[in-house]
């Protein structure tokens, strides 16, 4: 927004059409990991091709026109969708048949008296298995809760918004010949696996297999939502973590996937959990593990993956701690009940993006031919930098690697194939998923105007941050007037939010509150900013730890922008907290060297103007091309043309001096205080290793940290899925080992960290980055 002054004194406010002409290109797949699918099922005219609203039928959606027509176009147009697949009526029989089943059936028959018993006992339990994991579609049943879902969303959202040139990409990959394709999706609420399989129906994409986590559910709930398309895992396999071998249940389960996925039926793998974001999850592990093994046994030719990006401005979640983690389990009753709360508010608008189709069979070739090229742990890089020893290397582990002498196509091959292919295709989700408005007021009101700012200040800064987003290649999911957007948005948060009229200026005063709720659910909204901004916020924290070293130095009065900082130191730092930090967290590509990201890192900070080049005269680059008097400096007088490299360190070392970005004033602390949640919930966990007494089980660990941090923050919900990191990166670290026992693995500190100063330096390496 621009304010300027006509000859008449008035102001006039010329707001920019920041969606009229460009909007990004998202979705595109990994180049690193499948070169040979960038180049298909996509095109740069797809973002042209405007939006449609899934949640609005009109009388154009149904075959017939007039007056009745207009009044019943939602009931007509349900019952006209097709369904272009279905898994075939003798399933049960084809799984049944199966080696995998037979082989499992008479390993566990061995020794048994009477063979046909015997084989028929077990086909009686694979058949319970498979009932207990689906059931076939009752399309009236099916049409009519289409039709109930329907009239909910136009009641609950102001639109559903789906891109048409994503749609038209999916289902020019869905006529692909014997390659299924399988939806790999983010997920934001319980509504999605409704929300999901309700656009696949409607426009012609099918009705999808949709996978249950652990939503824990009644009898007859689980009975619905089979018959809906709902696709659990077999009791015996719930509480487990993934594995090779789950036995009948296993077989069973591993055998109807690649039944599903011959006869073409879509399929929607749901890759975290609503309240643990940007985090795979077990349920996630065990549909992902028989997915891969159907391509590499050769049970079909290939699979197309799919992942999907879900958006809202409040996500709807009323079911959120009911029944979710085995509580009491969710009743039908309970879910109209939610559902009949939830039409008392409007929650804005939903958008679902699709991400440019990958092939599986390529993602594998490519990882398994990086195998070879692993770096060293983590232990082995991080745990020098924190105690002092000695340098950090620029290497970086592929994460969860099998370990050295494992032969091919073992368990834990398998094991880190699923979760390499789980993370990137939860990066693919996150990084194509769109911003909404309240994101963005909900990042500003908590990282740059805690006591508050006026209406219009709020609206330029809006402006700014929107620009910045789109210029990172990130979409948002509205448009519109900007004084139109951020009143939607803080009407949306008008619980948390405290707005004062003030009469003589014609100004508003917006005001966050100071609760522990208020701070969580800005939280939560400015979350989906992170991954925009991951690198340079890394980037900041990594100055920030830079600066405060040189405090002793400088001292307190000294101007930040007169301080010169070295380029092998910044990447020193940037390179450290990428150590710290999983790529899940931050939305980065888990595919890509950590020597590459914390480059990328230093060049996003200069780009964004936070650093600028500090070069003498005498130490341009040779590329350097602005015009110099010819006679004072000659090029190619400080070249050497000889092959040696005994000049190789004497090349001039690169400094920047830290500046503030024009246009955009508090940057650095902006992105700092981005990042502090994560962080401070680490410095939390470091602080959490005094409480307990060791050893203990990984679960009593995790429990026990959980409400430490829920003492800390007053809450329990904003530290679950951060504790689950915490952990998991503090035993990647070396921090926490494993000791096996009879009861199962026990955590306990390992040498360095059992003393207080080790751990007082853990404390202090974290510390450094974290921005108050």
């Amino acid at each position: 927004m621009k304010t300027w002054v006509c000859d008449s004194g008035q102001k006039l406010e010329i707001f920019i059409p920041f969606l009229g002409k460009y909007r990004p290109l998202t979705g595109r797949c990994c180049q690193t990991c499948t070169p040979r699918s960038w180049d298909g099922f996509y095109h740069a005219q797809l973002s042209s091709l405007g939006f449609c609203s899934a949640a609005q039928v009109t009388e154009e959606d149904t075959r017939y026109r007039g007056w009745l027509v207009r009044r019943l176009c939602c009931f007509l147009a349900v019952w006209d969708w097709k369904v272009p697949a279905d898994t075939p009526r003798d399933l049960p029989e084809r799984v049944c048949r199966s080696r995998r089943v037979r082989d499992v059936a008479a390993g566990q028959a061995r020794g048994s008296e009477g063979d046909s018993g015997s084989r028929r006992r077990w086909k009686e339990k694979a058949l319970e298995i498979l009932a207990g994991i689906q059931a076939p579609l009752s399309l009236p049943v099916l049409r009519l809760c289409s039709w109930v879902l329907l009239r909910l969303l136009s009641r609950l959202f102001l639109s559903v918004q789906l891109h048409r040139g994503q749609l038209e990409m999916v289902l020019r990959a869905a006529t692909t010949p014997d390659v299924p394709l399988v939806f790999l999706s983010t997920h934001k609420s319980r509504l999605d696996g409704l929300l999901l399989s309700f656009l696949f129906f409607s426009h012609g994409l099918g009705v999808p297999r949709v996978t249950v986590g652990s939503l824990n559910c009644s009898p007859r709930l689980r009975a619905l939502l089979r018959r809906l398309g709902g696709v659990f895992l077999p009791v015996g396999m719930e509480q487990t973590s993934s594995g090779r071998d789950g036995g009948l249940p296993g077989a069973v389960l591993a055998s109807y996937v690649e039944e599903v996925l011959r006869s073409r039926q879509p399929l929607l793998i749901f890759l975290e959990e609503p309240c643990a974001p940007r985090r795979l999850s077990a349920a996630a592990h065990e549909w992902l593990a028989p997915v891969y093994r159907a391509v590499r046994d050769g049970a079909v030719p290939d699979v197309l993956l799919v992942p999907v990006g879900i958006a809202y401005d409040l996500a709807p979640d009323c079911l959120e701690g009911s029944g979710a983690h085995g509580a009491r389990p969710l009743s039908l009753s309970a879910c109209l009940w939610a559902a009949c709360r939830a039409l008392r508010r409007r929650l804005g608008c939903a958008r679902v993006d699709f991400a440019q189709p990958f092939s599986l069979q390529e993602f594998v070739a490519k990882t398994l031919s990086r195998q070879s090229s692993a770096g060293k742990p983590p232990e082995e890089l991080l745990l020098p930098t924190i105690l002092g020893t000695h340098q950090p290397h620029s290497e970086r582990a592929e994460p969860e690697g099998p370990a050295p002498g494992t032969a091919p196509g073992s368990e834990a091959e398998d094991k880190m194939m699923v979760t390499k292919l789980g993370l990137h295709a939860l990066s693919d989700g996150t990084a194509c998923s769109a911003v909404t408005a309240v994101g963005i007021t909900s990042a500003l009101l908590l990282h740059k105007h805690r006591q508050g700012v006026l209406l219009s200040r709020l609206m330029s800064d809006f402006a700014w941050l929107l620009e910045e987003t789109l210029v990172r290649q990130r979409d948002v999911g509205f448009s519109g007037q900007l004084r139109a957007l951020v009143r939607h948005s803080l009407a949306l948060l008008r619980a948390h939010v405290a707005l004062y009229h003030l009469a003589p200026p014609g100004d508003v005063l917006v005001v966050p509150e100071v609760s522990v709720e208020a701070r969580w659910e800005l939280s939560q909204h400015s979350a989906a900013l992170l991954p925009v901004f991951a690198g340079e916020a890394v980037g900041a924290c990594a100055i920030r730890a830079l600066l405060l070293e040189m405090l002793p130095f400088v001292g307190a009065a000294a101007c930040p922008s007169s301080i010169t900082l070295s380029q092998d130191e910044l990447l020193h730092k940037t390179l450290a907290l990428l150590q710290l930090l999983p790529p899940s967290l931050l939305g980065l590509q888990p595919c890509q060297p950590l020597e590459h990201q914390s480059q990328d890192v230093l060049d996003k900070l200069i780009l964004c103007g936070l650093l600028e080049a500090d070069e003498s005269e005498n130490e341009r680059w040779l590329c350097d091309l602005a015009p110099r008097p010819f006679g004072k400096w000659q090029p190619w007088a400080e070249v050497d043309f000889t092959d040696s490299d005994s000049d190789s360190e004497d090349v001039c070392k690169r400094c920047f001096k830290l500046r503030d970005p024009e246009g955009s004033p508090g940057l650095l602390l902006f992105l700092c205080r981005l990042l502090s949640p994560v962080l401070e919930t680490y410095a939390r966990a470091a602080a959490f290793l005094e409480q307990p007494s060791w050893p203990q089980p990984e679960a009593a660990c995790a429990g026990a940290l959980q409400q430490f941090l829920a003492e800390k923050d007053g809450l329990e919900r904003p530290t679950r899925s951060l504790a689950l990191s915490t952990l998991r990166t503090f035993k990647e670290m070396g921090v926490l080992e494993e000791a096996p026992s009879p009861a199962g693995p026990l955590l306990h500190l390992a040498r360095p960290f059992r003393s207080y100063e080790g751990r007082g330096k853990l404390r202090a390496f974290i510390q450094q980055f974290v921005q108050p």
